[in-house]
């Protein structure tokens, strides 16, 4: 299901404060930190020419973050660059001078830093982000999961050092009880999501997403005219629409925002011109994008530069992982997990549905960007909803 942007923000320019945390500026200070980072490197950026030709388009391409740092998920990018940025912060605060990235090692850094708690709820991606920022700076993360994420999941939490609090209920019984928790202990909440008076960290978190669009430009010779982005609460598809927005001016692509049928908010937000919280229905195989209700800050951007919100079922998320697993010319096999390949989902869905094409100005000199914002997190369920052992598929 397709529907175009009804917002009366549609097309209004990004607020100030956006422009100034998702500009090029700030893109270019997350690319800087995060090259500071050992096992720094960028995410391959991959050509789909079979996809191109069935769906009758110029190129695709699609941004594979299934290796980013080891964790497996673009949100490597946002929790753990928040989480080092805070602990800069407060170490400056206390010593009473500027802390820079290279000083996280230092005595007297590691001595203030230690000292600080932070915490998340997760589906499983954001909070595997927190703790290793937590881990590399020095302090210590509290995770809050819910009864849906997997052994495996909360597993590679708690590899590093992070203290895993499982929650009854969904995700946003999750949010809730982190958010009661850290207040009642004075941790430092690093969420991905935003509500009134809680915006500046997931910006923070946001603007760790724009590196990115860095690495994308470095790569393509052409901006793309249609950006598929799958989104949950909807910080990550914000993040990269703002950052392309702000670097393309006149030029920018069209963006198209991918939600799971069963967990559109984002969908029944532009529905109704205004964030809504929607009821839970039956759970979906892309648990990283099951979110019932959107980011505040994240709407605030879409509702300005979406052009259409669409949906997914769960078939069309798992047929687009066994395309992405099969290789081109032995060159772009791609492991991407049940949310990873919701955009290729969106894209061949749009794609084959003549309004759709029409809507979206679909053509032969469309150039589309996709993204794998998470590889086989969980191995077991994607060998047992490909068939195919994630192991086996090393990219050529």
């Amino acid at each position: 299901m397709i529907e175009r942007n009804k917002s009366i923000s549609r097309g209004k320019p990004l607020l100030a404060l956006d422009q100034e945390m998702f500009g090029p500026a700030a893109a270019v200070k997350a690319l800087e930190m995060l090259r500071l980072h050992p096992s720094y490197r960028p995410s391959p950026l991959r050509s789909l020419g079979e996809v191109a030709a069935t769906t009758g388009v110029r190129s695709v391409h699609i941004k594979d973050e299934s290796g980013r740092f080891g964790l497996g998920s673009f949100k490597s990018l946002g929790g753990a660059y928040a989480v080092v940025c805070l602990a800069l912060e407060e170490a400056g605060r206390v010593l009473g001078r500027p802390v820079l990235p290279g000083e996280l090692l230092d005595p007297d850094v590691r001595a203030v830093v230690r000292n600080i708690n932070v915490g998340c709820a997760t589906d499983g991606n954001h909070g595997r982000s927190v703790a290793a920022g937590a881990n590399l700076a020095g302090c210590q993360a509290n995770i809050f999961v819910h009864e849906g994420v997997s052994p495996e999941r909360i597993a590679a939490i708690a590899r590093f050092g992070a203290n895993v609090i499982e929650v009854d209920g969904n995700y946003d019984d999750a949010v809730a009880e982190a958010e009661r928790v850290c207040h009642a202990n004075s941790w430092i909440i690093v969420s991905d999501t935003s509500w009134p008076g809680y915006e500046r960290i997931p910006r923070l978190v946001m603007q760790g997403y724009t590196a990115m669009v860095s690495e994308i430009l470095d790569e393509m010779a052409e901006l793309p005219t249609h950006v598929f982005l799958q989104a949950g609460v909807g910080g990550f598809a914000a993040a990269i629409a703002a950052n392309l927005t702000l670097r393309s001016g006149t030029s920018r692509p069209k963006f198209i925002i991918v939600e799971p049928d069963r967990a559109a908010c984002l969908f029944a937000s532009n529905e109704a011109d205004a964030p809504v919280k929607i009821t839970p229905v039956e759970p979906t195989v892309m648990a990283m994008l099951e979110c019932y209700e959107p980011s505040m800050l994240a709407w605030g951007i879409l509702s300005r530069l979406a052009e259409a919100y669409m949906t997914v079922r769960d078939p069309d998320a798992i047929a687009a992982m066994k395309q992405l697993a099969r290789a081109e010319n032995g060159r772009s096999r791609v492991v991407a997990g049940e949310s990873g390949g919701a955009g290729l989902a969106g894209l061949l869905a749009a794609a084959s549905d003549p309004q759709g094409r029409e809507l979206l100005g679909l053509n032969a000199n469309s150039r589309v960007l996709l993204f794998n914002t998470e590889g086989a997190t969980d191995p077991s369920i994607y060998k047992s909803l490909t068939g195919v052992d994630p192991r086996i598929l090393v990219p050529a």
